[in-house]
């Protein structure tokens, strides 16, 4: 048993070195970082260890506007890629002939560049002094008047990274939902329609409880990925983000870091690790409420 045991550890050993020199390494690092005050990357100095970083840190207004446009993203893309997949997915489901082709285009933007699909979006939307944008003219034809998306109010601005990201991450809960829709029982389905029970009821009694586990992946995924969005946000409004007020927390650590404004790596840390924080309790909250409401 003892050997057993050893060559277990062995084949582990890559794995665990990987993830302590790649992972908790770094984390350890940034957490020591991020109370070091005035630390100097250059010269490897700092005057002081305390909380300044983090009181700095939680009244800058740039990193305020940051978490709040986080937030936002969160609270609005994932539910709604969510819901959209799921429904999307449903309807694949009952086109079997076909399935596969559907899939297969709801997937290529997933596989496109990011900013390919950004520019995209900005021809899309986009005020010209030749053109108001595609959007715009659609919105003309419900006697709505041009708007400017891309450099006006916040909103427009806030309306137009929340349909990109919704875009960006849809094709992979799609492909993620249609293939755990395929995998429940039919013989469930068809004893619900032995009893007639109605699409809806079955849809809440049977579906949703057998693809639970595949819905909270997506969910808790989702919320992780929306709280370090920040490729999104430049391949909409470039690297300016403080200007355009659509910076989010990931792009203030990195403005932190190497931005015009940047140099002051404890400042990043401190703001790293209250994300961190962020994203543990959220994750946290979600696997209690996993609990009840996610069957295995």
């Amino acid at each position: 048993m003892e050997k057993n045991n050893l060559k277990a550890w062995l084949y582990l050993l890559p794995a665990i070195l990987f993830l302590g020199i790649f992972m908790v390494y770094p984390l350890i690092d940034v957490f020591v970082y991020s109370f070091e005050e005035g630390y100097n990357s250059a010269s490897q100095t700092f005057f002081g260890i305390g909380t300044y970083n983090y009181s700095y840190v939680l009244r800058d207004p740039y990193f305020l506007q940051a978490l709040k446009n986080t937030f936002i993203l969160v609270i609005i893309t994932v539910p709604l890629s969510t819901g959209i997949a799921l429904l999307i997915s449903l309807g694949l489901s009952s086109i079997k002939k076909v399935r596969e082709w559907y899939q297969t285009i709801f997937f290529l933007p997933y596989v496109t560049n990011t900013l390919a699909v950004g520019l995209v979006f900005m021809i899309l939307f986009k005020k010209t002094p030749y053109s108001d944008g595609l959007m715009n003219l659609l919105l003309s034809l419900f006697g709505v008047s041009p708007i400017d998306f891309m450099d006006g109010p916040y909103w427009a601005k806030m309306v137009v990274l929340c349909f990109y990201t919704v875009w960006v991450v849809m094709p992979f809960k799609i492909l993620i939902l249609t293939s755990a829709l395929a995998s429940v029982n039919e013989d469930y389905y068809k004893a619900a329609k032995v009893d007639g029970t109605s699409a809806f009821r079955t849809f809440r009694r049977i579906t949703l409880p057998m693809i639970s586990p595949m819905l909270f992946y997506l969910i808790i995924t989702g919320f992780i990925g929306a709280f370090k969005a920040y490729s999104d946000a430049v391949a909409l409004f470039g690297t300016n983000l403080n200007a355009a007020e659509m910076n989010t927390i990931v792009g203030y650590i990195y403005d932190m870091l190497y931005g015009n404004s940047g140099g002051y790596p404890s400042y990043a840390s401190a703001a790293a690790i209250i994300l961190f924080v962020i994203v543990l309790t959220i994750t946290c909250i979600n696997l209690l409420l996993s609990k009840k409401y996610v069957h295995y």
